[in-house]
C-alpha cells in the first residue's frame, strides 16, 4: 500500500535524492534549461520555485537559506542577480516543462525544464499576441474593409450643415437662371422660324 506517500521518492534514499535535486537546481539556474525525465522535472519544479520566491527579497538570511538548498556560490549569485531581475514581477510559475518524447533505452518520458523568462523564442511569440482587434459580427472581412474605406473617404469630405445649405442656395438660383434662358432661346428660335416662313 502507498498510504501517506506524498511525493515521488525517485527510487533513491533521502540523501541521494536531496543531492540530486540540489545539483539539478544549480544546473537549471546556471544554464537556464536542462533535459531530464518528467518525474524528476516535476520534483525539481517543487524544489526550485520556493527558492526563487524567497530570492525576491535579497537579505542575508534568504541567501543563507538558498545556499542550504543549492550548495553552490555561483548559483546563488546568479539566482539573486540575473534570474531575479527577470522574474521580479512574476507572481509564480517560474519554470516551464516541455515534453520531448520517450527515451530509447528504458522508454522513460523525457522533457525539457526551463526558466520561463529566459526563452527568447517563446517571448517573441507572446509579444505579437498582445495586439488584439475587434471584429464586427455584421459581415465578413470584405464588408468591414469596404466600411473602412468609406470611413476614410468621409473625413476627407467633411462638410458642416451650414456649408451644405449655402451650396444648395448657390446652386438653386443658378438653375433658375439657366432654366428661363433655355425657354427664351427656344422662343427666340421659334420666332425666327415664324419670321422666315
Amino acid at each position: 500500500m502507498r498510504h501517506g506517500k506524498k511525493f515521488n521518492h525517485l527510487g533513491r534514499k533521502a540523501a541521494h535524492r536531496k543531492a540530486m535535486l540540489s545539483n539539478m537546481a544549480t544546473s537549471l539556474i546556471l544554464h537556464k534549461r536542462i533535459s531530464t525525465t518528467l518525474a524528476k522535472a516535476k520534483e525539481l519544479k517543487k524544489y526550485l520555485e520556493p527558492l526563487v520566491t524567497r530570492a525576491k527579497e535579497d537579505t542575508t538570511h534568504n541567501r543563507r537559506m538558498a545556499f542550504a538548498y543549492l550548495k553552490n556560490k555561483e548559483a546563488i549569485i546568479e539566482l539573486f542577480g540575473e534570474v531575479i531581475s527577470k522574474v521580479a514581477t512574476r507572481p509564480g510559475g517560474y519554470t516551464r516543462i516541455i515534453k520531448t518524447g520517450f527515451r530509447l533505452g528504458d522508454n522513460a518520458e523525457m522533457c525539457i525544464i526551463e526558466l520561463v523568462d529566459f526563452n527568447e523564442l517563446m517571448l517573441k511569440d507572446t509579444k505579437p499576441a498582445k495586439k488584439t482587434t475587434r471584429r464586427s459580427r455584421r459581415g465578413s472581412g470584405k464588408a468591414a474593409g469596404a466600411e473602412d474605406t468609406a470611413a476614410e473617404a468621409a473625413p476627407a469630405k467633411k462638410e458642416t450643415p451650414a456649408k451644405k445649405a449655402a451650396e444648395a442656395k448657390e446652386e438653386a438660383p443658378a438653375k433658375d437662371v439657366e432654366e428661363p434662358k433655355a425657354p427664351e432661346a427656344s422662343a427666340d428660335s421659334a420666332e425666327e422660324e415664324t419670321d422666315n416662313k
